[in-house]
């Protein structure tokens, strides 16, 4: 059946074939506004497009009606992945009102899709004859059901009406919560000196107590100083809509309707996961606590420090360098000049190639939305391609905080057969290089680089395909396991050996560095996990809430005083805060974790747990590598996560590999 598109704007790129190396964009020739004409006419292309497989006059059968879906909205995919890209890390006020315009317009276009009852029809039909599909198109058409099932399509008018209304209006304040936490966050640069990726560092170095308090109070009162970016209003609204649209769909909180899809189930199973945790890594800090503060008791004999000073939050970043310097003779001042960042790129690919073959090559004539960005190809063992990539590495005022890797083409088969490699990008805070100075990590920083390039690898490997299972398209406590994995490699002696050259001097690092960063690996994990494992179980407990229970918050100071009890109950120390604080918790309120930071320490145990095996078996085992590769990372979403787990290991996950590789036992 043939669809008719709408009139498309003449003139506008995205109506265009590229003509560009691989098809990446062609951002010079992107303008602003291209965005909202591109949106619309995407919006009203896919509406043909399933019109049309609803009107198909045939009986639904995978085909027709669930891989049709699949290739459908292949417009709005391509202005999307764009734009949602370029407005996170290169965003400016401009690109925010663009935002703030056509959120909305994309929120109601996928609840028309979603709560299509006569889509739905076809799709539940498929769904319920699926026994004769491959085990993919089974993964495939159950999710697009579940989806429609999760967005209310079930609801009668006045609920699914309801639905809607909340959908767009959650869009509307997870964008603004984010645009006030970039403000916030240039906000803290200008207070304090520093930015916020670069904070730890900063504590970790400043002799001046009263500069660390001062920094410590502005960094943790984000978004909750009652101004213009105050974040706390959006906060209560945002968990009150996902508690009603909860309650619509039968759930009696959110984390119980969020929690439904992922390999955790429920949050009875998440809340004793945390638990344990949480016990482990306080009995730990408490022990660094006593560390700490014998150093600071040596500062007040010496008359830096009053007496009677006590071990504080803003303390724990300096005198924990302070204690690992003593314990591990190793100061990261001597381990950065070995890790500048063109060289830990350098390590990061080179894991990739000894692993699991992968070539990476710089591309320059692929072009880049940022100057300082730059482009790579990688290409498999056979020369084939296996997709395009971005390292955007440094920090900009323009860059929300923190790191991600995202999609600007997904992995897929589209209707010629021909397999369409992914475009990724790994977008990260490290500091930027000086006019003398280049920009050298900290080893936090190069477990970083290594993190999103796990994620990377996941959707370059891929080999599925569906969009909605290819690469990175798992449960999100699944997505984790292999970016944390990852991780392992990049203190490795074979790969440091590789990248780990003095950026001054071209000598490698010694052998007796090598082993105070593997023996350091340890330190500070009280803190470590007790700060993260305290944010998870904030982020749980604001989705355990129920709608009569959010009736009690009314204004910021039920915020703050909801936060000090749960923090309390769960037996975090006076010391330590959570990692996120509730008004600039951005995994939770604008970056799809809600109740799900917790995948993090999940996915732990799994990556763990896999990294014992390839360590009993060879660390560099090409048998192994080429195990973990095809039963992870080329099957995406295409299996159940447990399913690939057993089959890869012979086992379930040891729950305790996270306490081994934490040493928190």
């Amino acid at each position: 059946m043939m669809v008719t598109a709408a009139c498309a704007p003449k003139g506008n790129i995205f109506m265009q074939e590229w003509d560009t190396p691989d098809g990446t964009p062609p951002f010079s020739r992107i303008t602003e506004a291209d965005y909202v004409p591109a949106v619309r006419e995407g919006i009203e292309r896919q509406k043909a497009e399933i019109k049309a497989i609803v009107e198909n006059p045939q009986a639904p059968t995978f085909e027709n009606t669930i891989a049709a879906y699949e290739l459908s909205g292949s417009l709005l995919a391509k202005v999307s992945g764009v734009f949602f890209n370029v407005s996170e890390s290169d965003s400016s006020p401009q690109m925010q009102q663009i935002e703030e315009e056509i959120t909305p317009l994309i929120t109601a276009a996928e609840d028309a899709v979603f709560m299509d009852p006569a889509f739905f029809d076809r799709v539940k039909a498929v769904y319920a004859d699926s026994a004769s599909l491959t085990r993919e198109q089974q993964m495939v058409t159950k999710k697009l059901y579940q989806r429609f099932i999760r967005n209310g399509v079930a609801l009668d008018a006045a609920g699914q009406a309801r639905f809607k209304e909340i959908n767009t209006r959650l869009a509307s304040l997870s964008q603004q919560f984010a645009k006030n936490l970039l403000a916030e966050n240039n906000a803290f640069r200008d207070k304090i000196g520093v930015t916020v990726s670069a904070y730890p560092s900063f504590m970790s170095s400043c002799e001046d107590r009263a500069k660390r308090e001062a920094a410590f109070r502005a960094y943790s009162m984000r978004g909750n100083n009652g101004d213009a970016a105050d974040n706390n209003a959006i906060v209560l609204e945002i968990m009150k809509l996902r508690t009603e649209q909860a309650a619509l769909l039968g759930y009696p909180n959110s984390a119980s309707y969020l929690l439904a899809d992922k390999m955790a189930g429920n949050p009875e199973t998440v809340d004793a996961f945390l638990s344990k945790i949480m016990a482990a890594s306080m009995r730990k800090a408490k022990e660094e606590i006593v560390d700490m503060q014998a150093v600071m008791d040596a500062d007040i004999a010496a008359g830096k420090l009053p007496a009677g000073s006590k071990i504080q939050p803003w303390d724990w970043f300096y005198y924990a360098e302070k204690v690992r310097a003593a314990k591990y003779d190793l100061d990261e001042a001597q381990t950065a000049p070995y890790f500048q960042i063109d060289s830990v790129r350098k390590g990061v690919f080179y894991a990739a190639e000894k692993l699991y073959g992968v070539k990476v090559v710089e591309a320059p004539d692929v072009e880049v939305y940022n100057p300082v960005v730059k482009a790579f190809r990688l290409y498999d063992r056979d020369g084939s391609l296996l997709g395009i990539f971005y390292g955007d590495y440094f920090s900009r005022d323009t860059k929300r905080g923190g790191a991600w890797m995202n999609n600007f083409r997904d992995q897929y088969v589209d209707a010629s057969g021909k397999d369409v490699r992914p475009i990724i990008v790994n977008v990260c805070n490290f500091p930027p290089p000086t006019q003398d100075t280049p920009s050298m990590l900290s080893i936090d920083n190069v477990q970083t680089a290594f993190h999103e390039f796990g994620h990377a690898l996941h959707g370059f490997l891929t080999r599925c395909h569906y969009k909605d299972v290819s690469g990175t398209s798992v449960a999100r406590d699944f997505v984790e396991t292999f970016s944390q994995f990852n991780e392992h490699w990049a203190f490795q002696r074979e790969i440091l050996s590789v990248y780990a050259h003095n950026c001054k001097t071209g000598e490698p690092i010694p052998q007796e560095l090598v082993e105070k960063i593997g023996n350091s690996l340890k330190f500070n994990q009280g803190f470590m996990t007790g700060e993260l494992c305290a944010a998870s179980i904030l982020d749980m407990k604001w989705h355990e809430l129920t709608a009569e229970e959010l009736a009690g918050f009314t204004d910021a100071q039920s915020i703050r005083d909801f936060e000090a009890r749960v923090c309390r109950e769960m037996g975090l120390v006076e010391e330590i805060i959570p990692r996120y604080r509730t008004t600039y918790f951005n995994h939770i309120f604008n970056s799809g974790y809600s109740a799900g930071y917790y995948s993090y320490l999940w996915s732990e145990v799994l990556d763990n747990d896999a990294f014992e095996y390839f360590k009993e078996q060879g660390l560099f085992n090409p048998d192994v590598a080429l195990k973990f590769r095809q039963t992870f990372l080329e099957k995406g979403g295409s299996e159940e996560p447990m399913t690939l787990y057993r089959s890869f290991r012979g086992a379930d996950p040891d729950p305790a590999a996270l306490m081994r590789a934490r040493g928190l036992e």
